[in-house]
């Protein structure tokens, strides 16, 4: 038996229940982990409220970080006692859980229990933003919404050791302060007319890029605050879905670009998804990329960091510690 979260029912916070479960051994290509941290991320929320429809009951979490209790017949990958991470295997809300080793990250010895927690789902997704939706290359000017968020903070770094100047978009003066702290170049508290504001600090030019987790209330700005040729990559809804737009903006706007990327694509290999968390780690373990956590919750408290967590009280990453 193992201590974990469960969900009987799609619901609010109070569905989160503190419970004793039975795992599995692990079989082929499994292994049995200790969990010392998992993440809690937004898609936790939609899943447990049932915009994401879930089979009842399950553990939630699908991030996190521990070691390795035991592995199953044929697995090479890992063996016992290994440290180890991942974004995307299900039941991390626990004590301990069991998952496909394939999708498990060797963690070196200079990154911490908690920054291995806090790292896979928002630095992966911070690195193929960076590299792959728009490659960041020295001399580019780029936008960054929720700047003090955890994809943000990560994603201003990664924009800063590739080079660029990086403007962000916050909603207090205290999340400024982080959002500095991170490297940002230009501060804009609040969002109102941020448009204008962008363009007045590149000369009226525009950015080479816009990198906008928060959807419906930023989107219209978001493509004006664009350069000629310039690519919105639009990787998340936190104010609402983004509605049917007609593409001839794109043209008038200047020959812009939009995409619409998720983890899961750039991530399709396990050597693909070694290659980014492997130089992610390596800028963890030297001191160039902060992992910044905001908040750490027991686990018997789930349903308050839910709580925070769509309240927007909080900066940074979201640790529940079994």
């Amino acid at each position: 038996m193992t201590r974990a979260i469960s969900i009987a029912h799609a619901g609010g916070p109070e569905v989160l229940v503190e419970s004793e479960i039975t795992l599995p051994a692990p079989g082929p290509g499994q292994a049995l982990l200790a969990i010392t941290g998992a993440g809690i991320n937004f898609i936790d929320i939609y899943r447990r409220s049932g915009v994401y429809p879930m089979a009842h009951p399950y553990t939630p979490g699908t991030e996190g970080a521990g070691s390795v209790l035991a592995v199953g017949d044929g697995v090479t990958e890992v063996s016992v006692g290994d440290r180890v991470a991942w974004s995307d295997i299900p039941g991390s809300y626990a004590a301990a859980t069991v998952g496909a080793v394939e999708r498990l990250i060797p963690v070196p010895d200079g990154v911490d229990d908690l920054q291995a927690a806090a790292f896979p789902l928002q630095g992966l997704t911070a690195h193929y933003l960076a590299a792959d939706s728009h490659p960041i290359v020295p001399g580019d000017t780029v936008l960054i919404h929720a700047g003090a968020g955890g994809v943000g903070l990560l994603l201003t770094q990664i924009a800063k050791i590739k080079g660029a100047t990086v403007i962000t978009t916050v909603s207090t003066a205290a999340k400024g302060e982080l959002s500095k702290g991170a490297g940002a170049d230009h501060v804009l508290i609040g969002y109102e007319g941020f448009t204008g504001k962008v363009r007045e600090l590149t000369g009226g030019a525009g950015v080479q890029a816009v990198y906008d987790g928060v959807g419906k209330d930023t989107f219209d700005g978001s493509l004006d605050a664009l350069a000629r040729r310039g690519m919105l990559v639009l990787f998340g809804g936190s104010s609402g879905q983004v509605p049917p737009f007609d593409p001839q903006r794109l043209n008038r706007g200047g020959s812009l670009s939009l995409t619409r990327p998720t983890l899961v694509d750039f991530t399709v290999t396990r050597a693909e998804m070694l290659g980014r968390a492997t130089e992610l780690l390596g800028w963890i373990a030297d001191g160039r990329l902060e992992v910044t956590v905001g908040a750490t919750y027991p686990l018997a408290d789930a349903a308050k960091a839910h709580e925070d967590l769509a309240a927007r009280r909080t900066t940074g990453k979201l640790v529940l510690l079994p």
